[in-house]
């Protein structure tokens, strides 16, 4: 319960250095529950995290780590996670008192509870950006962890994986130090472990390590995990899932050399099932990978449509409620159909044309859900010379957009005569003598090349007005009697 002042009840009655002489009580288990409860305490909130600090107990508790009994050393590991854990600043204080050296030495303790306290601790101090994570890495912490992951106990295992991708997330140079201990052989054996929590840190760490190079990625993947990964995407675990196509979306990223290999392993079909059997944002680093995959290649973008990719972006599109991911699903999209007209007629054949218009003028469509629309439009549009899926966006689409479709039909039209006739009598030529363009603009040209096609009256026909200045002809006619 808040006070009325706006401080925790805690604060005010000095609860954190009423606990503070209770760490040297000369009873171990006073010692120990006082830890705990500044643990707790800490943990909790933000405001009673720098209260801790301000009561000087952390040098206490770091001095204390390489003297008590196991117990009070997994209390103070708590406390100091409980402390680094809300910002950067707090983080910094922990390592200021000298707990780095005190943690890693902890990592080399008989118990794995003090074990998984440290490394715990570690990585709630590496997490917060490259500087702690490289005063981490400077303690000798890496090669511990990594000794860590191959200890019996899952939980050690969990926590010390976590720790080492939390360490590989910031840079290539703090990736590269977690490759150098040998992490990624002794990751990529777990991978088809049991155990869902200690897969999801698994597979995070070895995301965090591919991301950063081609180098890294291709190191990554010459530790045989393809074709093993890919039965994470059937995981009955969703973050399994999740995490198991981050991977494969941050190798193929990379290179058209890294995707080939994934399409060859199978990686894009199972990819392309798992986004069909899941919902909400476990798809997202799936449909981000079919992306990478296409931009890459015509080829790379043909294996995405014949391992039928595009109907379940195109459900994305339509199912889910996040604009990020409608997002992601509309960029992956215009990633498939940029390359030639044949990718983009797999495209368009879909409807999905409409679609990406109305989210792209829909009000409601977040910033960036219109910005991708407008772009995966653009570059479909540009390629496309399926008719019958451009001519319904003529009556729709604002100019900006309408340029590209009526450019398509200017580049169609004059060499297809049954396209011609088609476009009078489904009214596309008479929709294009109502748009408004500007004289000299790249849209009049367009319409000039359109009408060029046709003969004049025909053109004049359909022209707006002409029915009018018929009538009025038909007034002023004078019979000859």
């Amino acid at each position: 319960m808040v006070s009325p002042r706006g401080s925790y009840p805690f604060q005010r009655t000095g609860v954190i250095s009423l606990l503070r002489p209770l760490l040297l009580d000369v009873v171990p288990t006073i010692q120990q529950t006082a830890a705990l409860a500044l643990g707790r305490l800490a943990y909790f909130n933000n405001d009673l995290a720098e209260a801790v600090v301000k009561e000087g107990i952390l040098p206490q508790l770091v001095c204390s780590l390489s003297e008590q009994n196991r117990f009070y050393k997994k209390a103070a590991a708590f406390v100091l996670r409980a402390v680094g854990k809300h910002s950067p600043q707090l983080a910094q204080a922990v390592v200021e008192c000298g707990a780095l050296e005190a943690l890693v030495i902890c990592l080399e303790d008989f118990d794995p509870g003090v074990k998984e306290g440290a490394a715990w601790a570690l990585g709630y101090i590496a997490q917060h950006n490259s500087e702690l994570s490289q005063a981490v890495v400077d303690a000798g912490a890496v090669p511990l962890l990594v000794l860590c992951i191959q200890e019996p106990e899952i939980a050690l295992k969990r926590i010390a994986a976590s720790t080492l991708s939390d360490i590989s997330k910031h840079s290539p140079e703090l990736a590269q130090t977690v490759v150098d201990a040998g992490a990624i052989a002794y990751l990529a054996q777990m991978i088809l472990n049991p155990d869902a929590k200690l897969k999801c840190q698994v597979l995070s760490a070895l995301s965090q390590i591919a991301k950063h190079s081609v180098d890294l990625a291709e190191l990554v993947v010459e530790a045989e995990i393809f074709p093993v990964v890919l039965t994470c995407l059937k995981d009955s675990d969703e973050y399994v899932k999740k995490n198991g196509a981050t991977l494969i979306r941050e190798i193929a990223k990379h290179s058209p050399e890294l995707s080939q290999f994934i399409v060859n392993a199978g990686g894009v079909a199972a990819v392309i099932d798992c986004i069909g059997s899941c919902k909400g944002s476990v798809r997202l680093p799936g449909i981000m990978m079919l992306g990478y995959v296409a931009a890459h290649s015509e080829n790379l973008s043909m294996a995405v449509i014949v391992s039928k990719g595009i109907p379940p972006l195109c459900a994305c599109l339509l199912e889910e409620h996040e604009d990020h991911i409608k997002a992601a699903a509309a960029w992956a999209l215009g990633q498939i159909g940029r390359h030639t007209p044949e990718h983009a007629h797999a495209v368009a054949i879909t409807n999905v044309l409409a679609t990406l218009l109305s989210m792209y003028m829909d009000i409601r469509s977040s910033e960036d859900l219109q910005l991708k629309t407008k772009r995966a439009l653009k570059n479909i549009l540009q390629k496309c010379t399926y008719l019958p899926a451009l001519e319904p966006l003529l009556h729709d689409a604002p100019p900006n957009i309408l340029k590209h479709i009526v450019g398509q039909f200017s580049k169609v039209l004059p060499h297809d005569s049954k396209a011609r006739r088609l476009f009078v009598t489904t009214g596309g030529l008479k929709k294009v003598q109502e748009i408004k363009a500007e004289p000299g603009s790249l849209l009049q040209e367009y319409i000039n090349t359109i009408n060029n096609c046709y003969p004049e009256e025909i053109v004049r026909y359909y022209s707006p007005g002409y029915s009018e200045m018929l009538l009025e002809r038909v007034e002023n006619y004078q019979p000859v009697l």
